[in-house]
């Protein structure tokens, strides 16, 4: 992904939203990435005709923006496939699932964690202007969020899937990127193995 990932929001401002309502069950019978966007939170916006994702001034929106616990539920790696054939590259909450934590960062997805008070006022903000836009600065690690005091929020992140985002790699994108160091290391340590032959 890129560096820094300036965009509007979409906004979404609920709690606990399992990866059932992210991509129901119907759509898991691939194993394609590519085509799942189209699917993204089918049943909501089904039901709901004013669902963000149905709104033409959201669809070019790369930062979503949600409340505490997202991703939370099944396992489901269609989740992320399904927010990142969207388009989506930020989720921005003060709380995820742990399992779709993991399998954002793995799938070009940057996850971010903000306080709960932040998130509300970023929400108050598109609300109040009829939209919203930050700033996310990987490299930094920090939100830029117009019109605030101090002018941004930092975030943590893991220093290796840090490096995988930045360089678009997943984890075997990595291991062949590691190759020579690895060779390096199995011949400099090849003559250190000894095999006990009563054992065998």
């Amino acid at each position: 992904m890129k560096n820094i990932i300036k965009s509007k929001i979409m906004p979404l401002p609920r709690a606990d939203i399992d990866t059932d309502l992210i991509i129901p069950a119907d759509f898991l019978t691939t194993t394609d990435k590519k085509g799942l966007g189209e699917h993204v939170f089918a049943r909501l916006r089904m039901m709901e005709g004013n669902f963000p994702f149905n709104l033409k001034k959201y669809r070019d929106a790369k930062i979503l923006v949600t409340r505490k616990n997202f991703g939370c539920g099944s396992s489901r790696e269609h989740a992320a496939w399904a927010l990142k054939d969207w388009g989506i590259e930020v989720v921005i909450a003060p709380s995820f699932s742990d399992i779709f934590f993991s399998n954002a960062m793995k799938n070009g997805i940057l996850p971010i964690i903000l306080e709960e008070k932040v998130v509300e006022w970023i929400f108050e903000e598109e609300k109040e202007k009829n939209g919203c836009e930050l700033e996310v600065d990987l490299v930094k690690q920090i939100v830029k969020i117009p019109g605030k005091k101090d002018g941004f929020a930092m975030f943590a992140i893991d220093s290796y899937r840090k490096e995988c985002l930045l360089k678009d790699m997943d984890d075997m994108d990595y291991l062949v990127s590691q190759m020579n160091e690895i060779e390096k290391f199995d011949k400099k340590h090849a003559a250190n193995i000894f095999f006990d032959t009563k054992v065998l």
